[in-house]
């Protein structure tokens, strides 16, 4: 059980509501946007969901004892145009990492480009990002929290981690919560200052750096191996025709050139 009216106390969310089950907080998120009848920001936060999104088609596994939220907000109450933000997905990323990091004191914590964070080789995380029309976000995640690989299907035991299974302990979600949404509020508001105060630390916490990559857009790939992340949010991958800044597309691992 989530606390939301502690987090309603001391957070800047402004409405927040918690589901032992659903289908998905963020079809959730997008019929609040629709209804317009509750303040933002808002959160829907869930336990466990029967039909949860990754990026494009994929479904994002939430384990009993995870937690998943989709926070909607109006970009204008940030001081952004009603319009895809740049980087919100990696500055996302870097919350997630601040909030958990404390948590995870003897793992290494950092991004995957373009939105998961890792603890090793194994993703803790994953970020959904959707603008809707008219332009507000709903940002979604699914973080791994007191779940366990021993539910996990086969397939994703070799690729994913838990906190519980890294510390051996259950971690109170609405104390991850409070953190979180604090490192949230934080970084989206650091997104409208100037770059390097934010910027700087997608290429610090990038664990992709040295790895050849495949960025698909389309009809279109690029290969090359990765040299970090830009203060701007763009993959820099140096390919055989020299660097190239990507800033979307959908990203493949190459285990050789």
């Amino acid at each position: 059980m989530i606390d939301t009216k502690l987090l309603l106390n001391r957070t800047f969310l402004r409405h927040a509501e918690y589901h032992a089950l659903i289908d998905s907080t963020q079809t959730r998120a997008r019929k609040i946007a629709e209804a317009g009848e509750w303040p933002l920001p808002a959160l829907i936060v869930a336990d466990s969901q029967t039909a949860g999104r990754g990026r494009g088609s994929n479904r994002w596994w939430t384990g009993a004892g995870s937690v998943a939220f989709s926070l909607l907000i109006d970009p204008a109450d940030f001081g952004f145009p009603r319009q895809p933000i740049p980087r919100l997905s990696l500055a996302v990323g870097v919350a997630i990492i601040d909030t958990v990091a404390p948590r995870l004191s003897e793992h290494p914590l950092g991004l995957h480009w373009p939105n998961d964070v890792y603890v090793g080789s194994g993703k803790l995380a994953g970020i959904l990002v959707e603008v809707l029309p008219g332009g507000r976000h709903i940002v979604g995640v699914g973080l791994n929290s007191n779940n366990s690989l021993e539910t996990a299907p086969a397939d994703l035991q070799a690729t994913v981690a838990t906190m519980r299974d890294l510390t051996g302990r259950h971690h109170d979600h609405t104390e991850l919560l409070l953190d979180l949404m604090d490192n949230l509020h934080a970084a989206i508001v650091q997104l409208s200052e100037p770059m390097e105060s934010l910027g700087e630390r997608f290429g610090l916490l990038c664990r992709q750096q040295g790895e050849i990559l495949t960025v698909y857009q389309g009809d279109q790939k690029v290969t090359g191996r990765c040299a970090g992340v830009a203060v701007d949010g763009a993959l820099l991958l140096d390919t055989p025709e020299g660097r190239r800044e990507i800033y979307s597309g959908t990203l493949r691992p190459q285990p050789t050139w």
